[in-house]
């Protein structure tokens, strides 16, 4: 006598999955946001509430929006960099530091001339910060390549150097007199300073990311060299079979990944603190990756992704002063997030199938 058991097979779509991303999707983020809830209701607080006042604080008026913006800046070009150094396959986990020394080579120039007009010293703070960063790109790519050492790690661990970097400057030689004991240098001058579009409270750094992103779209779609890099990305051996110099595309991409990280930490020193001092570290590195990923490398939904997580930061603060909610709740959203939409897109790739296996007594 026999009886059917049911099996849970995973097969792989032979076809995408089309609009059912979007579904899939939407059904990732809500379940994140349905944990969060569980989460505020152990900490003592209504998940209902504590979800509403996140929603209005991030969405629900013109200072919130405009304050979304402006953190999405820095987030949209680090997101940038690593995506680059993701479609190589390559893991870009040091975009916090690349930004570090960014902002660091961009003080550099501004401290060394405050007397320099914008048209000089605003070119050299870009040059100096993407140097910077590209060179703490180029670091971890070398020594992946000739010492077979794991990136990751080593970008990981690079982070902590270039922070503690910046810490050393701004609590010593660059700490500003004036300051009254506080670790910052001074304010940077007029002419190092990005300025405002109009009357607005927008920088010329969203002028930075529109351009930037179109770039970047059109050295992956159009340029031999973003073909090179998706090929090598896909399959390594088949790049290299075919002659395509796989251990340069490495040090490129890294050093691209670098240099758009540390474009951040410029537009961040310049136009929105406009001096060097320990909180420009708000963790945009890291949130990069969260949203490199929820895009699917994409550039234009990098940019959704960007305002989307910048507003999730905007809506924790209000929590913060309403519900006095910890701010490491913020980092347990992004976590969620990023965890449940890579389990979903388990679903967009493959398909569970249901068979019967016969099972003898």
């Amino acid at each position: 006598m026999s009886n059917f058991m049911p099996l849970l097979r995973v097969v792989k779509r032979q076809e995408p999955l089309g609009w059912g991303s979007c579904l899939v999707l939407i059904a990732a983020i809500c379940l994140s946001l349905l944990l969060s809830g569980i989460i505020l209701f152990i900490g003592g607080t209504s998940p209902i509430e504590g979800l509403v006042v996140l929603f209005k604080g991030a969405f629900g008026n013109r200072y919130a929006l405009e304050d979304a913006i402006i953190k999405a800046t820095p987030i949209f070009l680090c997101s940038l960099g690593v995506a680059l150094a993701f479609k190589l396959q390559v893991w870009n986990i040091g975009a916090e530091g690349q930004f570090a020394l960014g902002a660091v080579g961009a003080t550099w120039v501004a401290l060394t001339l405050p007397e320099a007009p914008s048209y000089i010293v605003l070119p050299l703070m870009v040059v100096m910060a993407v140097a910077a960063g590209g060179l703490w790109g180029f670091i971890p790519a070398f020594l992946r390549q000739k010492l077979k050492t794991n990136e990751i790690i080593v970008t990981l661990m690079m982070n902590y150097i270039a922070i503690l970097i910046l810490d050393y400057l701004v609590y010593g030689i660059w700490k500003d007199p004036a300051s009254y004991g506080f670790p910052m240098t001074a304010e940077f001058s007029e002419a190092a300073i990005v300025g405002k579009i109009g009357s607005t409270n927008y920088s010329w750094g969203l002028a930075h990311c529109l351009v930037l992103g179109l770039i970047f779209w059109v050295f992956l779609k159009c340029s031999r060299l973003g073909y090179e890099i998706k090929a090598s990305g896909d399959n390594v051996r088949a790049a290299k079979y075919a002659g395509i110099p796989y251990d340069r595309l490495v040090m490129l991409v890294m050093v691209l990944s670098g240099a758009l990280a540390a474009w951040a930490g410029f537009l961040e020193a310049s136009s929105t603190i406009n001096r060097l001092q320990p909180s420009i570290m708000a963790g945009y590195g890291y949130t990069a990756i969260v949203v490199a990923w929820l895009a699917r490398l994409n550039p234009f939904y990098i940019g959704v992704a960007s305002f989307l997580l910048a507003a999730l930061r905007v809506g924790v603060e209000g929590l913060q002063l309403d519900l006095q909610v910890p701010a490491a709740f913020g980092g347990i959203i992004e976590g969620l997030i990023l965890l449940t939409v890579l389990a979903g897109g388990l679903f967009t790739s493959y398909r569970i199938v249901v068979a019967r296996k016969a099972h003898e007594h």
